[in-house]
C-alpha cells in the first residue's frame, strides 16, 4: 500500500513540474543521458518532453525504458508525450 501511495506522490508533484529536458530530432545522445542523470541528481523527480521530431523516430515506451535504464532511475508515469522520471 505504501509502494502505490507514494507513486500517488509522485505523479501529483510531477503535475507541477516544467519539463527539465526534451528530446527532439537528435534523439537519445550521451549528452542527454549525461543531463538526465545530472538533473535527476538536483531533483529526485523529473519530467521529460518529447517533442513530435523524437516521437517520428522512436516509440514512448521503448525511449522511456531506455533512458530508464541507462540512467537508474524509476518510471513514474507516460503521460502524452512527457515522462517523469524519479531517481532509484
Amino acid at each position: 500500500m505504501d509502494k502505490i501511495n507514494n507513486i500517488k506522490e509522485l505523479k501529483d508533484k510531477a503535475r507541477l513540474l516544467n519539463p527539465a529536458v526534451r528530446i527532439g530530432k537528435s534523439g537519445i545522445t550521451e549528452n542527454l543521458l549525461k543531463e538526465i542523470r545530472f538533473q535527476l541528481e538536483q531533483k529526485k523527480l523529473i519530467k521529460i518532453k518529447l517533442l513530435s521530431a523524437a516521437l517520428s523516430q522512436m516509440e514512448k515506451k521503448k525511449t522511456a525504458d531506455l533512458i530508464a535504464e541507462e540512467t537508474n532511475a524509476n518510471i513514474v508515469q507516460i503521460i502524452g508525450n512527457c515522462v517523469i522520471l524519479a531517481k532509484r
